[in-house]
């Protein structure tokens, strides 16, 4: 009887501790989506709809008689200034997401880190609210450490991916934290335009609208970051691999190359990065250039244009949560090939789109909003199980340079295209390529055989 009690004790217990491992994992994982929640609202209201017109107005204001300013005396068109801000602040984000990365890893403390990152990006960003007159020299700055330390929190914060989740429902958390960001991003978006459209009845001026819209996302931003930061948790991992002075950050370039010296250890992962690479890059020149696109060549006014990305982001969250259910009984790897398909009909759709008519430009904003975050969304999760243990901030560095500061290509191909052709529509077509040689360079990546390389258990539908 005695011997009874003990062997039933035992399991009950065992089952005791799954289930408040369970529950903490959960409770993470929520925690986790908030920071999209948080932040997703500087990409949509601050960097895609308000900046850069705002700034750009701002710099005219200040400039010479031949339409140049002079940051620390070098001449700058006026209209260029938000564009070199923005390439400017990818050169800073890449000398510190690597060493960001490195040093999550090294300490196991991502959530001190992911906390200087946000709020260091959220106080600039609230500090648009004093961009006004001519101070179109302070508007950049701000550009420039907002968006970089967008860019490091981004890496810390994907880094915690591989940590709150089985792998067998990594898809499905992942694709949960785009659709709280997508979220976030369409509500705010809303209000934004209420304030903007009917500014002369709340007694404002539009530039005083633009900048209260401004300092609002940062706000928004730094309040919801306390909801990860109290909920997440930091651990200390073994480095899978590490050598002499694996764990040091150094500066920028250097923790880069070693970052990805070691990561020639796992080719197989490397070719998954290259895939992403590619496909990404027409993912990120579609959504860049579909306003110039729609208003050069289609001639379709601000509201439409505003309206759309409203459109997008507000699919994007059915978008997002229903890819991430195909991948559940796909797996990943064909539901982001897939993705990509549609991707490549979206450009050659764009290509024969009528002008002056706003109906077939929602349609296309609709479709754009149906694959943009599931295809982002499966990427990332699919990448954290090529991660080894120990190193998923670090690897998760490379890829977000891969996201973010690495997506020159496209823009380079679009800028050339029109410049040779004239026509906004060939240079479109030319989107085309990326998609197809992404298509093909996933396809030719042996997921399963990868993520055994990793070191990390295979799921059983990826």
């Amino acid at each position: 009887m005695s011997a009874e009690a003990t062997d039933t004790t035992g399991p009950v217990e065992h089952a005791s501790g799954r289930d408040d491992d369970a529950a903490d994992r959960i409770r993470e994982q929520r925690g986790w989506y908030f920071y999209d929640f948080a932040c997703s609202v500087y990409s949509t209201s601050v960097l895609t709809v308000f900046l850069g017109p705002y700034l750009t107005s701002v710099a005219k204001a200040a400039a010479d008689a031949d339409g140049f300013v002079h940051p620390l005396g070098i001449p700058v068109r006026a209209g260029s200034l938000f564009a070199y801000a923005v390439s400017v602040s990818v050169v800073v984000a890449v000398i510190a997401m690597p060493v960001a990365g490195a040093a999550a890893d090294r300490t196991g403390r991502k959530k001190p880190l992911l906390a200087a990152a946000a709020y260091v990006g959220a106080a600039a960003t609230t500090g648009m609210f004093f961009l006004e007159g001519h101070r179109y020299l302070l508007g950049a700055f701000l550009l420039i450490v907002a968006n970089a330390a967008f860019s490091v929190s981004m890496v810390l914060y994907n880094a915690y991916l591989p940590q709150i989740s089985e792998p067998d429902e990594r898809d499905e958390v992942s694709s949960r934290g785009w659709a709280f960001g997508y979220t976030s991003g369409a509500f705010v978006l809303v209000l934004d335009l209420v304030l903007y459209t009917a500014h002369d009845s709340f007694g404002l001026s539009e530039g005083d609208a633009v900048r209260i819209c401004l300092a609002s996302a940062g706000v928004w931003w730094g309040v919801f970051t306390l909801v990860p930061l109290r909920r997440l948790r930091d651990r200390r991992t073994p480095r899978s691999g590490a050598g002499p002075g694996a764990g040091a950050a150094g500066p920028g370039w250097r923790q880069l190359v070693a970052t990805l010296r070691d990561m020639r250890r796992h080719p197989l992962t490397l070719s998954f990065l290259l895939a992403y690479l590619v496909y990404n890059d027409g993912v990120q020149t579609v959504i860049s250039q579909a306003s110039v696109y729609g208003s050069e060549e289609l001639g379709l006014d601000q509201t439409t244009l505003i309206t759309a990305v409203l459109l997008v982001q507000v699919l994007a969250v059915a978008g997002a949560l229903g890819m991430g259910r195909l991948a559940r009984r796909y797996g990943a790897k064909r539901t982001i090939l897939g993705s990509l398909v549609v991707w490549t009909l979206i450009v050659l759709a764009g290509y024969v789109l009528p002008a002056d008519a706003p109906l077939f430009f929602y349609v296309l904003a609709s479709a754009i909003g149906m694959v943009l975050g599931g295809s982002q969304a499966l990427s990332r999760s699919l990448f954290s199980h090529l991660v080894p243990e120990g190193k998923e901030a670090e690897y998760f560095s490379a890829y977000e340079m891969s996201d973010r500061g690495l997506s020159w290509l496209g823009p380079l191909v679009f800028g050339l295209a029109y410049q040779l052709t004239g026509s906004y529509r060939d240079a479109i077509m030319s989107l085309v390529i990326f998609f197809v040689i992404g298509s093909v360079l996933l396809a030719r990546v042996p997921i399963r055989r990868a993520v055994a390389a990793a070191g990390n258990p295979v799921p059983e539908r990826i």
